[in-house]
């Protein structure tokens, strides 16, 4: 495998990435396996320089197509996206200890999702539980930590119930993603079978999620919303919509842990007829701009985020280099956005403009075997 640099930004640990002095991350990169990919593998990332130096498969897994780290940096967290575990209609989540000198993971214990088809997992801020959301099976999990990273069994289990108006993608709930706010006292589940953004009350101590009131925030019908991020200022969040190619600004109360719409953007250019599906959204470390992924049309669409109202200026959409762009990462300086074409094999590099969030490719295609997660570890 060639130079990588790919990346991920679910809400990082408040300072991880000022504590990495050096400025060099472990990139993990989960997959779908099969002939081309056979796990998890990473590089080495020099973000002065934007340069990367592949170390391989460091672990072997079925269909690790999501990761998420400890806030610690000691261990690694993976989905098997699968529909059968043990005998069972389960997905499984796997715990892998980080080993801090060259990066290569042990793994650690598997435990089932509790349904088919995870998707999304994230780690709660204390590192205490993890959390997964099952996209077959349309439901929720918490899977507490043991102090030495092994997971035990769920300690807390939602399954959604209802439908939506699309009888193709939404006959039942579609649990697709769960993020943890930034105060760790709430946990918000995208479902794209119900076009609702539930909202639970989170006690990490005792791995329990209990619906919040009001439970949800709903989107347009048939919108099916994918993937969740909170604005790094707190008061504002967004959930990008993967049937209708939309974005949801929500203005967000962190007291009450409730969710009111703004505004719903195309994520795609005025006159494009194509098919198309959104995937990943991420807000820049800045908080001045808003990224996603469409998949069809092969682009990365680009917003400018009113401060003040949280709300969504499309500036552009650049092409991927590829096909298929699942997922992309920002790397934690917020320098470079890389492109991840599962559909090609490989993540294109961009630099972002610090001032006006646009992107400009630099050249440099890495290749990876059918990208699906990019996470960033900061090498202690």
């Amino acid at each position: 495998m060639a130079l990588l640099a790919a990346l991920s930004l679910t809400p990082a640990v408040p300072g991880a990435e000022k504590s990495a002095g050096k400025g060099e991350y472990f990139v993990y990169i989960g997959t779908y396996t099969g002939e081309k990919s056979k796990g998890i593998y990473a590089f080495r990332f020099d973000a002065a320089k934007g340069q990367a130096t592949p170390l391989g498969l460091v672990a072997e897994e079925s269909n690790p197509s999501f990761l998420a780290v400890h806030p610690n940096r000691r261990f690694l967290y993976a989905v098997s996206e699968i529909g059968d575990y043990q005998g069972k209609k389960s997905g499984a989540v796997s715990a892998f200890a980080i080993d801090p000198a060259s990066g290569k993971l042990t793994f650690l214990n598997k435990v089932p999702s509790r349904g088919d088809g995870p998707c999304h997992l994230s780690v709660d801020k204390s590192g205490k539980c993890v959390l997964v959301a099952n996209y077959g099976g349309g439901s929720v999990a918490a899977l507490p930590v043991k102090e030495d990273g092994r997971l035990g069994e769920a300690s807390a289990f939602v399954q959604h119930t209802g439908s939506s108006v699309n009888p193709q993608r939404q006959e039942g709930p579609h649990a697709h993603s769960i993020n943890v706010s930034l105060d760790n006292r709430f946990a918000v589940a995208a479902d794209l079978g119900l076009d609702e953004v539930l909202v639970y009350h989170l006690d990490p101590v005792k791995g329990s999620l209990t619906p919040n009131d009001p439970p949800f925030a709903k989107v347009n019908p048939g919108a099916g919303p994918r993937h969740f991020a909170f604005h790094p200022g707190g008061r504002f969040a967004y959930v990008i919509n993967e049937i209708q190619s939309t974005v949801t600004a929500f203005a967000y109360d962190a007291s009450r842990g409730t969710l009111k719409e703004l505004q719903t953007i195309s994520t795609l250019p005025a006159g494009f007829k194509g098919e198309s599906y959104t995937a990943e959204v991420q807000v820049h470390p800045s908080g001045r701009f808003l990224y996603g992924s469409n998949r069809g049309h092969d682009s990365i669409a680009v917003f400018a985020i009113d401060p003040a109202q949280g709300t969504l200026t499309a500036l552009e959409q650049v092409s991927t280099q590829g096909k298929t762009p699942r997922n992309f990462g920002i790397d934690p300086t917020g320098s470079y956005l890389f492109a991840a074409d599962q559909g090609s094999d490989k993540i294109v590099l961009f630099r972002i403009d610090p001032k006006t969030g646009r992107l400009t490719p630099t050249g440099q295609t890495l290749e990876a075997p059918s990208p699906v997660c990019v996470k960033f570890v900061a090498v202690k």
